[in-house]
């Protein structure tokens, strides 16, 4: 799912709910136990599959023990149809995943809404295929809603009040519950858990939509606990500068990676162009803002604007001149299999791509290897 970087209030949110995927391996009963006992989580949302042929490998095992540890169990389908055809053949094969993974009657099975291909779509378009989607998931028993990024959110498509389920990352938030009419709102991507290796998505639930149409009178044990251990866990806060300032920096890199460039520092402004890796980017100032450290191109009419990275990573960048070995991902592939592969840390993989564990990978993608 779509991250950003996170500095977070340590009161700001709760952890109502965690998903997973391939990417965070193999989560174990005790694990799940943990999360519920000192965290607080109420419930879990897993991967079922992906477009109309992918199927999470740890679904199953996932839902089991997730049940097993007496939370709520939910499940999401990544999104890769274009049209209402596609969207209902990827309902049934979502649906048909889900069956056969266990998800039970009446969990959730929300449709994850961010590729390109939905980003290319007009929002009338992806509306009337989010619509099909949620109208063919629940033939199979599960309820429907729909995952999305707080700048797609009635942007790329209509997200109506009391639905919905919105990522955002917010760079400072004090306090503030956002997006407090929907389903739920996906605030971090990088929460720890005690037993838990890596981070994870959390969010937290405005209402019980997640947690409902299941039996589970399962509660945290240790009340003191999890509010500490959400303390802790919340308290990876990089401060924001005072004011935003630019500053001068004139360097010439090579990308390591395909890149947006964008109309201003928002990422959620106009795409200009995608730079492909390899691409030279001669830049003349940088700044810290919403979150990322950007850099400006001058162009031939004004100006274009790169997020390099989290507002707390150096540039994500590349001198020219380098050589480098690449990996082309196939189906099946995820993080830490081809970290493991190539001898990697799975986490400096990623970080070297310009990307986070939690992010997608897809057949034929290119990752710098070294």
């Amino acid at each position: 799912m779509a991250a950003l970087f996170l500095g977070m209030n340590a009161n700001a949110a709760r952890m109502d709910m965690v998903d997973v995927s391939n990417n965070n391996g193999y989560m174990s009963t005790a694990e799940y136990t943990s999360m519920r006992n000192e965290f607080g989580v109420k419930a879990v949302t897993v991967k079922i599959s992906e477009g109309s042929t992918y199927k999470d490998p740890y679904a199953a095992s996932n839902i089991a023990n997730v049940q097993a540890a007496g939370l709520y169990i939910n499940g999401y389908h990544f999104a890769r149809y274009t049209t209402k055809a596609q969207a209902i053949a990827e309902a049934d094969f979502a649906g048909q995943t889900a069956k056969a993974a266990g998800l039970p009657v009446g969990a959730v099975l929300a449709t994850d809404v961010e590729s390109q291909e939905a980003n290319n779509r007009s929002k009338a378009t992806n509306d009337r295929n989010n619509a099909a989607f949620m109208q063919e998931i629940q033939k199979f028993g599960y309820r429907a809603d729909i995952y999305t990024s707080g700048s797609w959110a009635n942007n790329k498509m209509t997200i109506k009040g009391k639905t919905g389920w919105i990522a955002a990352y917010p760079y400072v938030v004090s306090g503030k519950n956002w997006y407090s009419t929907n389903h739920a709102w996906q605030w971090s991507s990088t929460a720890k858990f005690r037993i838990s290796y890596g981070g994870f998505d959390v969010s937290q639930l405005n209402d019980n939509y997640y947690t409902a149409g299941q039996k589970s009178t399962v509660k945290p044990t240790n009340k003191g606990a999890v509010k500490t251990n959400n303390q802790k866990a919340n308290k990876n806060v990089s401060k924001p500068a005072a004011s935003a300032k630019w500053v001068k920096e004139k360097k010439t890199y090579t990308l390591k990676t395909a890149v947006k460039l964008h109309t201003s520092t928002s990422t959620s402004s106009n795409t200009i162009a995608i730079l492909p890796a390899g691409t030279t980017v001669k830049t003349d100032q940088a700044i810290i803002k919403g979150g990322y450290r950007w850099v400006r191109q001058p162009r031939f009419n004004g100006y274009g604007y790169l997020a390099t990275g989290p507002a707390s990573n150096t540039l994500e960048y590349v001198k020219s001149g380098a050589t480098h070995t690449y990996y082309t991902v196939v189906s099946g592939d995820s993080w830490w299999e081809i970290a493991q592969r190539n001898g990697l840390n799975v986490y400096t993989l990623a970080s070297q791509n310009g990307k986070t564990i939690y992010s997608m990978i897809h057949p034929g993608n290119k990752l710098l290897i070294k």
